[in-house]
């Protein structure tokens, strides 16, 4: 496995897997400066000579299961893999700034197709709201709700995304059979994949939302934390795209 690191900055079902996943994964942490020069030490023990965990390995177990759907083209050549917290300031910055061009560019043009994985850090309210929208993917409408979610941001556990707020927002999203929904959200039904994909966020080391993968057709795999402009985003999906 090559492994090529720079600072980072300061986070499908089987199908959607099969169409992505080539061996072996390499990955490339995209952040804001190169790392600085380190002296030569034994492996494993960095200049402090204290010992220093092993990288986490980007599987695409980790990475593409207990996820939503795909959106865009299933035969897309690259994946865009989002672990976010529908509660964080920071993901819905990208998902107003950031993503509507990514969807623009490379969802609607068959360039790439991107996941939503569920890293539920800053509150219970975070877990509803999460859940409201795999309460959706059960009638196909996942990324309905998923909008919907964030054009109803109010903040940081301020009370919207309990699940009062959820039942506000399912009253607007189309093609909704409410009844069904509510059924779903009483019965709290995914929580067990919720906190699995939380899971798959620690296994991969992340520590704060939103953090993003980039997979391309080859299997290379490009990391980027935090809300990054589009640009940073271009250089990688187009890298990925180009092969």
């Amino acid at each position: 496995m090559k492994i090529e690191i720079s600072l980072p900055s300061m986070g499908i079902g089987a199908a959607i897997a099969a169409a992505v996943i080539l061996a072996p994964f390499f990955v490339l942490y995209v952040g804001d400066a190169p790392a600085p020069a380190r002296p030569t030490v034994e492996p494993g023990i960095p200049a402090t000579g204290a010992l220093e965990p092993p990288a986490p390995v980007p599987t695409p177990a980790l990475l593409l299961e207990n996820a939503s759907p795909a959106w865009g083209d299933p035969d897309a050549p690259v994946t865009l893999v989002e672990f976010g917290d529908f509660q964080c300031h920071f993901c819905h910055r990208h998902f107003v700034q950031t993503e509507p061009s990514i969807v623009t560019e490379y969802i609607e043009t068959g360039k790439a197709k991107m996941i939503f994985k569920d890293f539920v850090i800053i509150g219970p309210d975070s877990v509803t709201a999460a859940h409201a929208a795999h309460c959706a993917q059960d009638q196909g409408l996942y990324w309905e709700f998923h909008h919907a979610i964030y054009e109803g941001y109010d903040g940081e556990r301020t009370g919207w995304a309990s699940s009062d707020g959820m039942a506000e927002i399912a009253k607007v999203v189309g093609g909704l059979d409410q009844d069904e929904w509510a059924g779903c959200m009483e019965s709290m039904a995914h929580t067990g994949k919720i906190n699995a994909s939380s899971q798959d966020a620690r296994a991969l080391g992340l520590r704060g939302t939103p953090a993003f993968y980039v997979i391309s057709e080859d299997g290379e795999v490009v990391q980027l934390r935090g809300a990054k402009p589009i640009e940073e985003f271009r250089a990688v999906l187009d890298r990925a795209y180009a092969g």
